[in-house]
């Protein structure tokens, strides 16, 4: 389970809470508040420390003396749940839970003016390595040192958590202003490859010689990990822009050339991979995170990724793409996933008694919509034509239907899910259950039966006592 840790003031602010500093620290009031919507939410907050108090438990009080002293939070965050892992997610989710806002609805917007599309060229070479790519621009970006911090954090938690270790997918971002497209996307040999790193100001290495020296250095220990990767491979994978500039030497390092700073506004993003799935929900991820911060909030500019010999096509959910072959695509894909379960299924699955406006706002407040409820379809009705998403069968009379955003939920279980996640997490918490209720699925995951009955046995310990 990843910790995120953000900073409390920051993290009030966003919420637009508003204590005074006494109530910050007599009787703890801020911090229980907090404590209890997470509960309620799903998450927890596992401490409450500062970068002194972290350093001094481990070096001693004289190591820390001159360290910050600013409250962080520690907080617990579901595997499944990539778009908790800054604090624009986790704000955004706990405002839209309480209702404090909608659900901001994601646009791919083409290039101003009219302007053609950014392309990136994938050259076959890549296919011996890392064989995909996807990529997209952010416009407008407005950095300060928080957002270029939780920027590359998000980075960070993806890379240790879906990305495998960039072992699947490797996210890359640059000061657009600073290259010049059509963008190329190829894995030379290494003795082919020199560029400056963004480790280093002005020295120029070749490939195999940067991996040696990441691999001693120890000002660059935190790289060290990711270098077998691709140590051993005759080609290293390599990303340039039109006048031959490294951007990046994938999933190593970027190129200082096209570095993020403050003072940049246009962001171009690539994910390579060996798994396309993961590398679109890692882009979406960082799409659906930081556009809120572009010039029109949370819009992005798509890239048309071009295969100069098509590749495997993993397809995107339907059966019927599983053996194509994938020559052109356009990103970000902002994918979006449609469910169905009838009010019948869901309360049973729940235990208690919901109608479908209960529902369907507690699917709101989850992030699992827009919903809808269909009470009229079924046979004979209007609308009894359609097909449950999944499996293809008759929707039922009394559906309920969501569309989500995948990089929002990116792990949707259809009824299940539908049944859980909103219900079972956000109504449970609010209803004693001394048991499961009897109607629970033998199919649901133990992941979340398992987080679900520690987290009321914690709640009511916490009562107890």
């Amino acid at each position: 389970m990843p910790t995120v840790g953000v900073v409390r003031d920051d993290l009030f602010a966003r919420m637009g809470y508003s204590y005074t500093a006494e109530e910050l620290v007599e009787g703890g009031k801020a911090e229980k508040a907090f404590e209890d919507l997470c509960f309620e939410f799903g998450i927890e907050l596992d401490d409450v420390t500062s970068e002194q108090e972290i350093v001094g438990k481990e070096q001693g009080e004289a190591a820390a003396s001159e360290l910050d002293d600013t409250v962080i939070y520690k907080i617990d965050i579901p595997a499944n749940r990539y778009d908790l892992l800054c604090i624009e997610g986790i704000t955004r989710s706990l405002r839209i839970f309480t209702e404090m806002e909608k659900a901001p609805t994601y646009r791919i917007v083409e290039p101003a003016g009219g302007a053609p599309r950014q392309v990136m060229r994938v050259h076959p070479s890549t296919q011996a390595i890392r064989p995909y790519v996807v990529c997209c621009v952010l416009r407008g970006m407005t950095f300060d040192d928080k957002v270029y911090k939780s920027f590359i954090d998000l980075q960070d938690k993806l890379h240790q958590n879906v990305c495998r270790g960039r072992k699947l997918v490797a996210i890359g971002t640059h000061d657009f202003a600073t290259v010049t497209g059509p963008f190329s996307y190829s894995a030379p040999a290494p003795e082919d490859i020199s560029f400056v790193p963004l480790t280093e100001t002005e020295r120029v290495f070749g490939g195999k010689e940067l991996l040696d020296h990441y691999k001693t250095d120890k000002g660059c220990k935190h790289l060290a990990p990711y270098v077998p990767i691709i140590y051993d491979s005759p080609c290293y994978p390599v990303v340039k822009d039109a006048n031959g500039v490294v951007m990046s030497l994938p999933p190593i390092i970027n190129g200082r050339h096209s570095r993020i700073q403050l003072h940049t506004r246009d962001v171009f993003i690539e994910c390579t991979a060996t798994d396309l799935t993961k590398a679109h929900i890692v882009l979406d991820t960082m799409v659906t995170m930081f556009s809120e911060h572009c010039a029109e909030p949370f819009t992005v500019e798509p890239v048309d990724v071009v295969y100069d010999e098509p590749v495997p096509n993993p397809g995107t959910g339907n059966a019927d793409d599983e053996a194509a072959m994938l020559s052109v695509e356009t990103t970000p894909r902002l994918m979006q996933r449609t469910a169905e379960a009838t009010v019948e299924e869901i309360t049973s699955i729940v235990g208690v008694d919901l109608t479908p406006e209960q529902i369907v706002t507690l699917c709101g407040k989850m992030q699992l919509g827009p919903a809808e409820y269909l009470p009229d379809v079924g046979p004979g009705q209007p609308g009894s034509g359609e097909l449950r998403a999944k499996t293809k069968e008759p929707v039922k009379r009394g559906t309920v239907r969501v569309t989500v955003v995948r990089a929002v939920r990116c792990l949707l279980f259809f009824s299940l899910d539908l049944g859980s996640f909103p219900f079972f997490l956000v109504h449970s918490t609010h209803h004693s259950f001394h048991s499961l209720p009897p109607s629970l699925p033998p199919s649901l995951p133990r992941c979340i039966v398992n987080a679900s009955t520690n987290q009321q046995s914690t709640k009511q310990n916490q009562i107890n006592t």
